[in-house]
């Protein structure tokens, strides 16, 4: 069953791959707590009291972040397999016509 053409199938097929590549590397640099990410961190400044506390709180918002974009990429990887079905049911019915 068809649901979008065939353009529309290869610009999802394009932006999926990208957005897996992309996120799958965003988690791992949250994973190895990049300080380049670290202005990203969702930490409440007014709970933390001391060093070991803002250290405790910056490295569960690191695990979270990086779990967050793991999940978001698994949520692209099935936008991936929807696209290319929908560009293989679109590639089907061009040839047999």
């Amino acid at each position: 069953m068809k649901v979008c053409g065939p353009k529309c199938s290869l610009c999802g097929l394009i932006i999926s791959v990208w957005g897996i590549i992309q996120l799958l590397l965003m988690g791992f640099f949250y994973y190895i707590k990049s300080i380049a990410l670290s202005e990203d961190l969702s930490i409440d400044h007014h709970s933390v009291h001391t060093a070991e506390e803002f250290y405790m709180a910056a490295d569960r918002s690191y695990s979270q972040n990086a779990y967050n974009c793991w999940i978001a990429a698994c949520l692209y990887l099935f936008t991936l397999l929807f696209s290319g079905h929908q560009f293989y049911m679109n590639s089907r019915s061009s040839l047999s016509m």
